[in-house]
């Protein structure tokens, strides 16, 4: 027997606690013999005594005090464990790691996490912001478990990409300008200082085909990757810009006028994840998440 078994641990300290061979073989639903038999291994592989028989009672010896002691802990800590996992398997507890945009992650994504803290609270859902080019090359590599993507995107083995929402992107201009059309298309905004996502963006390629239809190409004044901090420039009066919005976001800053564009323009996302089965934590995770699913 060259490891200590758990088994015969848990009989030492049953033994113990209970003050009687007897007594442990009746809790712990084992034959008498059995009972012997585990303290006996135990003996061998320490090679010492660990029990000590007194008129009737049964107590540890300095030795089996020592190990009483320590197979508490390690018994308690192993019961932890597979409370731990236990917890996985049902869905309870775990770690999701998801990828996702800025542009999902300021206001979507947040609303999705305060349900799942709300309903799922052992469930760790660990971001990280990326495009969705990184997104889904991660999810491929197994680095990530659920990724909100721009759509669309090309197949790519292994993962399955279904569409979650479309949000209308809208034009905020600063209030400062004064009057504005009610709608306002690429011909009008072409003329004004623009703050614009960067390259690397869905969002940018979509704005750029919705100027292209009109036959233009503007340059953006500056490009940014962080909506937050381009609506700050808009309502500072550097520039307007085009950004989704969804039907639940709060409304924009005073000093930001949002408009409906003209012809209409959408911004849609899907959600990612690998192919197979999935490990119950990441299937919370994405029901919640189809729960947003309206745009």
């Amino acid at each position: 027997m060259r490891e200590l078994s758990l088994d015969r641990l848990r009989t030492l300290v049953a033994i113990v606690d209970l003050g009687s061979f007897a007594a442990a073989a009746r809790s712990l639903n084992l034959a008498p013999p059995t009972v012997s038999l585990h303290v006996a291994e135990l003996e061998e592989r320490i090679g010492a005594p660990l029990l000590l028989r007194q008129r009737g009672q049964v107590q540890p010896s300095g030795i089996g005090e020592t190990l009483v002691a320590r197979a508490r802990r390690l018994l308690a800590d192993v019961d932890h464990a597979l409370d731990e996992v236990r917890g996985q398997v049902e869905g309870r507890t775990g770690r999701v790691r998801l990828g996702a945009s800025t542009g999902a992650i300021a206001h979507l994504l947040p609303q999705a996490l305060e349900q799942l803290g709300r309903e799922h609270p052992g469930i760790d859902v660990q971001v990280a912001v990326l495009t969705s080019q990184e997104t889904l090359s991660r999810l491929a590599g197994g680095r990530l478990d659920i990724g909100l993507v721009a759509l669309p995107q090309p197949g790519i083995d292994g993962l399955q990409v279904q569409p979650w929402r479309r949000d209308p992107v809208m034009a905020f201009v600063p209030a400062a300008w004064g009057r504005t059309p009610a709608r306002i298309t690429p011909a009008w905004l072409a003329e004004r200082p623009l703050i614009l996502n960067d390259a690397s963006t869905r969002l940018s390629r979509l704005t750029a085909e919705w100027f292209a239809g009109a036959a233009l190409r503007p340059t953006a004044r500056i490009e940014l990757n962080y909506n937050d901090a381009i609506k700050s420039l808009v309502a500072a009066g550097y520039g307007a810009t085009l950004l989704p919005h969804e039907s639940t976001a709060p409304p924009p800053d005073p000093r930001i006028r949002m408009l409906p564009v003209r012809p209409a323009l959408w911004r849609p996302l899907g959600l990612a994840w690998r192919s197979g089965a999935l490990e119950p934590a990441t299937e919370v995770v994405l029901a919640v998440l189809r729960g947003f699913r309206q745009g």
